[in-house]
């Protein structure tokens, strides 16, 4: 599902124009982004959590040159699933046909 495709199921299911459900999941992600870049977490109970996560300093190497490089410290979001949202998750992938092979 993308972006256009949850704007139009949303618009569809409240009766709001897409406009506004745009404006407002644009808001939503861009108060998200924000919280995230001046390092406050975001909680959202029963849906998930946005969270920073610290990335220790680690040794990689450059292919081309052959040589390694230090990568340091540094910080990245990541997204933490409720326990709920993720029992709903497997409940439902676990019942989908066609799938038995993968």
């Amino acid at each position: 599902m993308r972006k256009a495709d949850l704007v139009a199921a949303i618009s569809e299911k409240t009766g709001v124009p897409k406009v506004d459900v745009l404006v407002t999941l644009e808001t939503f992600f861009k108060e998200v982004k924000g919280s995230l870049a001046d390092g406050e977490n975001v909680y959202i109970r029963g849906f998930g959590s946005f969270v920073i996560k610290k990335r220790a300093k680690k040794i990689g190497r450059h292919i081309k040159k052959n040589i390694a490089i230090e990568i340091p410290e540094h910080y990245i979001p990541a997204f933490k699933p409720a326990k709920v949202f993720v029992e709903q998750v497997k409940d439902n992938v676990d019942a989908l046909p066609g799938d038995e092979g993968e």
